[in-house]
């Protein structure tokens, strides 16, 4: 087995390193250029052929920048070169062109960068897996380096090649079903996003199915107008004239690709019952502001969510992208089928990669550089996808049974055990007339900062939470979870939050890991980084501050600096800031009642 080397560059005006880490046996090593150090180009030729390696953002920077120094670049054209690229936004191919080299691939590559959840910058991902060291570049790029410094530099970018192995050892589930699709289609895919792969696999097997694909050219001002499917319908005057309204709107194509949100979406809403709902291009949303809402002997609390909306309306609505006409349906319907016999037949790893290909597919109707680009389709779905939903909340309204949030691909019902046979026959009538279905969940209370927020509590005790309350992970950054985990446990059982704040011993859930624009300097002056973890001290006055213009980080009074993780608790934490942490959560809910 070939083994598996994690590789990084780095890249001064003197001085060129390559490092790697064999994740075999944690063994780093670099391959240098400088004055007094030519590059062992037959090495690092052999590790590009016979090792698999694992880079973030290898395709985009390390590759190209590898193979000019191959083809002979001093350490001043290859500093250049990279200025070029991070600067220019300039592609490998363009840098090889400009400088005569040949961008060649490695045999076996994956770049994390697009694999990776979020769009976050090494560091931060860093941060979200608890990375045991955070550290910025200790040089200012531009610099002459030293050969002091070079030993500083390599240690730097030592920490960057375990926190890529920390990024490399997360992904691999993700990773594992890459493999998996890749030699179904034999097509690599272990370096794309899901809606890249969702891309490769349909466009792989429209051409087999019609030929040839090309990618459409839309001129910027292209007007569309949204077509009602005909069971869309609805019975309240106040929602037929916005739907007039809708159907009259023009949505024009921006320089970017993009669609223009047209005046009758824009900052749009519609009153049904108590609930105010805004419209637009991304989804319908509910405005409901600190409410909680309890299910009781009189009355259940009930989500419906519809199963695969955006998925289903596609199918519904026989949305073909032009130019994939005649085959696009087909594969599409054929591709939801194969998933659904593989769920049913218990092969999760076949149901999850067909998964990533049917709701990986629709972000790409609204990218110019994707061969499924159809902004009509877009606002097709997108549309349609709120109004129905609005015609189901109508439907219920009108029998008085309350809908308490609605976001996107579903809504929460607020019912009284009386009419949940008549909440169940107009849930039914509106699967009818529009062929999708929903799966219901029941809570036991559904506390909201906002529609985007919130803490569900599940009859047998299960939670689930959204936006500001869902644990860290590769695409949120951690915010002081413990208080968030101390309001839900007082919410579901009512554990005083001093007993989950002061019980807790792990100081992972006490961090905030942070971005800081330009970098941060600590109540010293000490700089930091541009991705700065902390928690809150006892010890500490003062907040962190941005390095370029000293104003004061956001939340940050009394943050101490925690780039190394320690081995044990600190003896300093705020457990006094947390616990009142906590307690604002339970206000911004509506779960405070002063007994916390």
């Amino acid at each position: 087995m070939k083994p598996t080397t994690i590789l990084d560059v780095e890249i001064f005006r003197n001085w060129f390193a390559v490092g790697m880490l064999d994740v075999g046996d944690g063994r780093v090593d670099f391959l240098e250029l400088h004055d007094d150090q030519p590059l062992d180009v037959d090495r690092l030729r052999y590790v590009l052929d016979r090792n698999r390696l694992i880079t973030f953002n290898g395709d985009g920077f390390d590759i190209p920048i590898i193979h000019y120094a191959l083809a002979g670049a001093t350490t001043q054209q290859l500093h250049d070169a990279a200025g070029a690229v991070i600067n220019q936004n300039l592609r490998g191919w363009q840098l090889a062109d400009r400088h005569g080299f040949k961008l060649g691939k490695p045999r076996d590559h994956v770049d994390l960068i697009e694999v990776a959840p979020g769009m976050a910058s090494l560091k931060i991902y860093g941060g979200r897996m608890h990375s045991a060291r955070l550290q910025d570049l200790p040089v200012d790029p531009n610099d002459e380096v030293s050969p002091t410094q070079r030993v500083v530099l390599k240690a730097y970018c030592e920490n960057d090649l375990h926190t890529t192995r920390d990024l490399y050892e997360t992904l691999k589930p993700q990773l594992e079903l890459r493999r998996v699709m890749g030699q179904q289609y034999k097509i690599d895919l272990r370096s794309k996003s899901d809606a890249q792969i969702a891309e490769a696999v349909i466009t792989s097997e429209v051409t087999e199915a019609v030929g040839t694909v090309l990618r459409p050219e839309i001129a910027p001002g292209t007007a569309y107008r949204y077509k009602a499917p005909d069971f869309l319908q609805f019975s309240t005057l106040p929602l037929q004239v916005k739907l007039g309204e809708i159907l009259d709107a023009e949505f024009v194509v921006k320089d970017n690709g993009g669609i223009t949100e047209p005046p009758a979406l824009a900052g749009q809403t519609v009153t049904i019952g108590a609930g105010v709902y805004r419209l637009g291009i991304g989804g319908l949303h509910s405005s409901e502001t600190c409410q909680s809402v309890v299910a009781d002997e009189e009355h259940v609390l009930l989500d419906r969510d519809v199963a695969s909306y955006y998925p289903s309306i596609i199918l519904r609505l026989g949305l073909e992208p032009a130019q994939m006409a005649g085959g696009f349906l087909r594969v599409y319907q054929s591709i939801v089928d194969r998933r659904l016999k593989a769920k049913a037949a218990g092969d999760k790893v076949a149901a999850d990669t067909l998964k990533i290909v049917v709701n990986g597919s629709f972000g790409k109707l609204g990218s110019k550089w994707s061969r499924l680009y159809s902004p009509d389709l877009m606002v097709q779905v997108t549309v349609t996808g709120q109004l129905c939903l609005l015609m189901l909340i109508e439907a219920l309204e009108a029998e008085g049974i309350r809908v308490v949030s609605a976001n996107t691909d579903g809504i929460v019902i607020h019912c009284h055990r009386g009419d949940v046979g008549e909440m169940e026959r107009i849930v039914t009538d509106w699967e009818q007339r529009t062929g999708f279905v929903t799966e219901e969940t029941s809570y036991r209370a559904l506390y909201s900062r906002d529609v985007n927020n919130y803490i569900a509590i599940k009859p047998d005790g299960g939670v689930k939470v959204k936006g500001a309350f869902a644990p860290p992970g590769l695409m949120k950054n951690p915010n002081s979870e413990i208080s968030t985990e101390a309001a839900i446990r007082w919410l579901r059982d009512h554990t005083p939050l001093a007993q989950t704040i002061q019980g807790c011993t792990d100081i992972r859930k006490f961090v905030v890991v942070r971005q800081v624009k330009g970098g941060a300097i600590d109540q010293d002056e000490k700089p930091i980084g541009k991705a700065v973890r902390w928690y809150y001290s006892t010890s500490v006055t003062g907040p962190l501050r941005y390095a370029v213009n000293g104003y004061t980080v956001p939340r940050s009074e009394g943050a101490r600096p925690l780039m190394e993780l320690p081995a044990e608790m600190p003896p300093d934490v705020d457990f006094a800031w947390y616990e009142q942490e906590a307690a604002d959560i339970l206000a911004a809910v509506g779960g405070f009642n002063g007994l916390v």
